[in-house]
């Protein structure tokens, strides 16, 4: 049985582990939670105490971090994965960081004669649980064919983006379109409200109109028009609004760097800051709809 390696055992961490099990694959895991390990564990991970032992044996580690420099640290700090790591083995990156960092850690893993992707996903924890993730992939496309397998194994799509930093540079614009989306849906139920017209129809119509986009039709923000949604659970998250914030702050980086003028986007950010400071980040992205 095939060893992999996974580092990060969050919401989306932990049931892509669950994934690749159900897969066939045998998974050494860790996170500074312990409790995320022993839980992992209890359904056939085997765990692990740092990131060098995860790469004991591993043909292929999987990282799922919050930032860059998390990233950064468990690959190039002290006993970390670049130094340990099997030289064949080849490291994917399903963090969503900076394209910046995404670069120059790829740039330093082929320095060590290492191979690395970035691999962000999208489609959230209710994808994450179900296998229907969809992958962006950056780096080199050899890499990308040693790798596609493990990814069928836990999302629906698989897409090559191009070189490394390219799968979380469509990551962050796949992000601040949804970020954006998110908010002109909310206002749109809110005036149809005021006028009279009920959530139901207004759904019925746009869904199946010019307006039609995945904020609505996959993720409605109004309550109980769709059932499998946060907004008919009151909110519990599938992505969370401090997710969605660290999206548009990494949108609004990248276009200053690249010196673009996104205003939607500085604006969808500002307001993702204002709900999650009124509403705190662990709710839903989608219950924004209800500061606006």
């Amino acid at each position: 049985m095939e060893t992999l390696g996974f580092v990060g055992l969050g919401h989306m961490g932990a049931p892509m582990v669950q994934s690749l099990l159900r897969a066939g694959y045998r998974v050494r895991v860790y996170d500074v939670v312990p409790e995320a390990v022993h839980a992992l564990a209890a359904v056939g991970a085997i765990p692990a105490d740092s990131p060098r032992s995860v790469t004991e044996a591993a043909s292929v580690v999987f990282l799922m971090l919050q930032t860059g420099l998390q990233v950064k640290s468990v690959c190039e700090g002290k006993d970390g994965i670049f130094q340990h790591i099997l030289p064949e083995a080849l490291i994917v990156d399903c963090s969503s960081i900076d394209v910046e960092s995404a670069r120059s850690l790829q740039h330093d893993a082929e320095a060590c004669g290492l191979r690395m992707l970035d691999a962000p996903v999208s489609g959230g924890v209710m994808a994450a649980e179900e296998a229907r993730l969809t992958f962006m992939v950056g780096g080199s496309h050899a890499d990308f064919v040693v790798a596609e397998p493990y990814l069928q194994a836990m999302g629906k799509r698989i897409v090559y983006t191009g070189a490394g930093g390219s799968g979380v540079a469509a990551k962050i614009c796949n992000n601040m379109i949804l970020g954006v989306s998110m908010i002109a849906v909310s206002e749109a139920f809110h005036l149809a409200e005021r006028l009279g017209l009920s959530a139901e129809k207004l759904f019925e119509v746009a869904s199946n109109a010019s307006g039609q986009c995945w904020s609505l039709t996959q993720y409605c923000p109004w309550p109980n028009v769709l059932p499998n949604v946060p907004s008919s659970h009151e909110y519990k998250a599938g992505f969370t609004a401090n997710m969605m914030l660290k999206d548009l702050r990494l949108s609004q980086e990248a276009a200053s760097s690249a010196g673009v003028v996104t205003p939607l986007g500085a604006h969808a950010r500002e307001l993702y800051e204002q709900f999650v400071l009124q509403w705190g980040g662990q709710i839903d992205f989608s219950g924004i709809i209800q500061m606006l």
